[in-house]
Formats: structure tokens, sequence, C-alpha cells
């Protein structure tokens, strides 16, 4: 009884290996079109639908005609994305960063400047206390 692995030659190797690499490449290429359609604003539910159904039954003619026809803004609209999330982080650690201390010394100023009077001071002091 013959091995499989005794008719596997060098040659099919490299072709699993091209073959898997292009596997590889589709998977990543489907992912980010998909990604880049639902983060577009601009483009209708419908016309989503519309595209994910020509990815889904013709795949490389779908690809190919997607990065031709809308490729270009594809960059665009992943900086965008960066940039809203990179907004959101800073915002949210500025605001994790704000000691007791600082709020104090803010809500001092506000007191001393006659935006807030005494009773209203105490309020907002025991409230940053007891965090």
């Amino acid at each position: 009884m013959p091995s499989i692995f005794a008719e596997y030659s060098f040659g099919h190797g490299l072709l699993t290996v091209l073959a898997f690499f292009f596997l590889v490449i589709w998977v990543w290429l489907f992912i980010t079109i998909v990604m880049d359609l639902f983060r577009d604003r601009d483009l209708s539910g419908w016309w989503k639908a519309v595209w994910v159904f020509v990815l889904i039954v013709l795949p490389w003619l779908g690809a190919l005609i997607y990065l031709i026809f809308r490729g270009g803004g594809m960059r665009d609209r992943a900086i965008e994305q960066q940039r809203e999330l990179q907004q959101a982080t800073d915002q949210y650690i500025r605001a994790a960063a704000a000691s007791p201390a600082d709020e104090l010394s803010k809500l001092q100023d506000l007191r001393a400047g006659g935006v807030i009077d005494e009773a209203e001071f105490q309020r907002l002091k025991a409230k940053i206390v007891a965090r």
C-alpha cells in the first residue's frame, strides 16, 4: 500500500503553501472590504447589502470591482475611524487622570472668581471628597 507522502513532492508542497497564502490574502481582503463597507456612513443599508451579496456570489470579481470603484475612499475612512478612536481614548484618559486635587483647585478658582458661592463650593467639594 503506497503512502500519500511518497507521492507528495517538493513542488506539491510549494503549491500547497502558495494556495494557503492566497487563501489568507483572500480572507484578509474580504474582511477589509466588509469592514470598510460598514464603516462608510454615506452608503445606505441597501447598497451595503448589495455589495455583500456581490462579494458572496462573485467573490473575486466583486472584490476587484469594489476596489476599483470604492478603493480610493478606503484609506480616508480608515483614517477617520482611527482619528475618532484616538479622540475617544484621549478624552477617556483626560477624564480618568483628573485628580481630586485638580478638581478642588478648579473649584477654589471658581469661588475666588465669584462664579459659585460658598454653599455651592461646599456642596461640590463634599461630592469630590466623597469619591
